[in-house]
């Protein structure tokens, strides 16, 4: 007997809700149904890919939940600044949610999505695909069997690479906050989500530092134009022809630059990512630094910076008797034991977007809804992640 695919509606058909999401969810059995975006655009290029017709496809989500409960969950991958109030109302009927991360942009919504769960049926699951991963998950199993003895402190960097930076934080949707979430709440939630699942305590102390050092005007190289296309500046890392041109055009960024079938060029020349990175118009950090003590004991420094060639995430856990280190583009492990001298090196696959994170959240979400599994990343592990992330913006800017 066939079983019954799981159906979903997608709330928010940018890069993460319509290209990863409702990709992966199709690929792995699940029907997408619903879809819910304000670009007309945007909203039939998705749709033409499930083959759904104009009658299930809605400009806001209020037309979406008029129709009441209609699919089995729903994604909410809105803007930043939209993704409490969608999430209420999809728990106020029921529905089990994938909710992109950030989950809100005040930390006082946070007590408030936890208290909505627990008056529904519902259940959020939080997109922090990185606990996902092959890569650390294995960390996470060193740790579990006592190979570093008792852990003392963590040294992470998330290396954001100079041209990610300037797609995302400069010509982006994260370039201003607000509307969207501050770039340590933006980029690296996850990064603090990891500390505080290999701390395995909350945190009780927050510091940081860092701010707006390099994507400025006053920065901007003699002769620079305000779009790369007409720039005649030699050897800018951060023209955008150059960014865009050099990768594959059906992967991202480049399928963000060309949203809603603009071409490259229209895109480079009409568009916010063929802007000069220099106009001024970001506000957030381009480098921040975050240190935190948990109440087991444990400390951390998290290393977020634009200036780095890798996009990847390196770290080291420092254990009472042993030292892992890991490199994640790479998949490398590196286990010191401190008790026999040996080391031991591992290579896991780290293939894929986020290190095959976003596949394999998708994977264990479907089979929470099927009920094999407990939902993954639930809200209430996800709340500690945000509680930093809100106490280091504050420490960096007071």
């Amino acid at each position: 007997m066939a079983v019954k695919a799981v159906t979903v509606a997608i709330l928010g058909c940018g890069n993460r809700g319509g290209d990863v999401y409702a990709r992966h969810l199709a690929a792995q059995g699940a029907r997408v149904t619903h879809l819910v975006d304000p670009r007309p655009a945007r909203l039939a290029e998705v749709a033409a890919r499930h083959g759904l017709p104009p009658a299930v496809c809605f400009p806001d989500w209020d037309a979406f939940f008029a129709l009441g409960r209609v699919a089995d969950a729903v994604v909410v991958a809105t803007p930043d600044d939209q993704h409490v109030t969608p999430c209420l109302q999809a728990l106020a009927l029921g529905y089990d949610v994938l909710l992109e991360k950030p989950i809100c942009l005040q930390e006082a919504e946070l007590d408030l999505l936890l208290q909505a769960e627990a008056q529904s049926t519902g259940r959020v699951s939080v997109c922090h695909v990185l606990r996902a991963t092959l890569f650390f998950q294995a960390i996470r199993q060193v740790l579990d069997a006592g190979r570093l003895g008792q852990l003392v402190g963590i040294q992470h960097a998330e290396n954001v690479a100079y041209w990610h930076y300037a797609h995302s934080f400069v010509r982006g949707n994260w370039r201003a906050s607000p509307p969207a979430a501050p770039f340590v709440l933006a980029k690296s939630c996850h990064d603090l989500d990891l500390l505080r699942w290999f701390a395995g305590a909350p945190p009780s102390r927050v510091d940081s530092q860092g701010g707006l050092h390099h994507f400025r005007p006053e920065h901007a190289p003699p002769g620079a134009s305000d779009r790369c296309v007409t720039c005649r500046v030699p050897d800018c890392p951060y023209d955008a022809r150059r960014i865009y041109g050099t990768r594959p055009p059906d992967a991202w960024p480049n399928t963000v630059l060309t949203a809603g079938e603009q071409s490259p060029a229209e895109a480079l020349n009409t568009g916010p990512y063929g802007q000069c990175v220099y106009l001024g118009l970001n506000n957030v950090a381009d480098h921040q630094t975050v240190n935190v003590t948990f109440a087991n004991g444990v400390t951390a420094s998290l290393s977020v910076s634009a200036f780095t060639h890798n996009n990847t995430r390196t770290l080291k856990l420092l254990g009472t008797h042993g030292e892992l280190r890991g490199h994640m583009d790479r998949g490398e492990l590196e286990l010191h034991d401190f008790r026999n001298g040996t080391i031991d090196l591992r290579t896991v696959d780290a293939s894929g977007n986020h290190g095959g994170g976003d596949v394999a959240l998708v994977q264990a979400w479907l089979a929470s809804l099927r009920g094999e599994t407990e939902v993954p990343t639930p809200l209430s592990e996800s709340l500690d992640s945000h509680r930093m992330a809100f106490a280091a913006e504050r420490s960096r800017l007071g």
